[in-house]
């Protein structure tokens, strides 16, 4: 007879509360040198993402297909920017969820999986090691004023994309890769609790698929979660079938680096975020291109 989901998810959460007491202890141990010997490497992690129970997503991979895929006379710029968008309001609104239990106290350190660390650039260059509270916030401040930004998101017909539109779409969605990879590891018992898990899951499985077909973010940076691609069966999607046509339909438009039709604007309902994660918003919202105007984008539980 198997095990009752609710009977597995309390099971599968102690655990992970047990190694997470012995990693404080050891941390505490190494810190003021109390013990007869040095403290051995922490035993693998339990990841909870990774259990069959939650491996949820919303998306078939045919509808994934369809989603990233260069659509006929649709410049490239243009397909960037809406999906940049659309992963930085859902990102955003799933963080939400949980920004109450993302504070200082209990998050000191911006890391993902495998205890990566991830330090904040300032505008300097200056990397600096933030809780990862600011350094969300942080990253939701300068994603939203970029987007704001006519000179590198235009929103009027006829005006251009900056040369270094695309360098500008890495940044965003690296920095977004890293919300989600703390989310994982840090907050994935919240966002189960919260039924909200499956919601992350379909937007990582459309981070991966998108930053296959396009190749935006470097390897070293998903690396940290490339158990959860192989659990979710992503390489079954993101086969060398999928990149030829890709390749096909974006060489079938002509399109050499976004000038042809960049700013048709294109309805997608892949692209909305989930109803049930809709938050209301008050007036004179700006409107953008593949988000709903009555969308509000949380961080830290306060509207930006």
């Amino acid at each position: 007879m198997g095990v009752k989901p609710v009977d597995w998810l309390g099971h599968a959460l102690r655990q992970i509360e047990e190694d997470e007491q012995l990693r404080r202890s050891r941390r505490t141990r190494d810190r003021d040198g109390s013990g007869n010997c040095s403290p051995g490497p922490v035993s693998e992690e339990r990841k909870l993402y990774l259990e069959d129970a939650v491996l949820e997503r919303k998306l078939t991979n045919t509808e994934l297909r369809s989603l990233v895929i260069l659509p006929p006379l649709i410049g490239m710029n243009e397909w960037l920017a809406t999906h940049t968008i659309a992963f930085f309001s859902h990102i955003n609104l799933i963080y939400g969820t949980i920004s109450e239990s993302c504070v200082i106290s209990g998050c000191p350190e911006m890391i993902g999986p495998y205890q990566r660390q991830y330090l904040w650039q300032d505008e300097k260059g200056k990397k600096v090691k933030l809780p990862a509270p600011q350094y969300i916030d942080y990253v939701t401040t300068f994603i939203q004023r970029t987007l704001n930004d006519d000179s590198v998101f235009p929103t009027k017909y006829g005006q251009e994309f900056p040369s270094s539109f695309e360098s500008m779409v890495r940044k965003i969605l690296r920095l977004l890769y890293h919300v989600i990879a703390h989310l994982y590891h840090s907050h994935f018992k919240e966002l189960v609790l919260l039924h909200v898990h499956s919601h992350l899951n379909t937007v990582f499985v459309h981070l991966t698929v998108f930053n296959d077909t396009f190749h935006l973010i470097d390897e070293k940076e998903t690396d940290v979660l490339e158990d959860l691609v192989v659990a979710l069966k992503l390489r079954q999607v993101i086969g060398d079938e999928m990149k030829a046509e890709a390749k096909e339909k974006h060489m079938s438009t002509g399109d050499s680096g976004g000038e042809v039709s960049d700013h048709v604007e294109v309805e997608n309902p892949l692209l909305d975020p989930p109803p049930s994660l809709v938050l209301q918003s008050g007036s004179g919202e700006r409107k953008t291109r593949g988000i709903p105007s009555s969308l509000t984008l949380v961080t830290g539980g306060a509207e930006v």
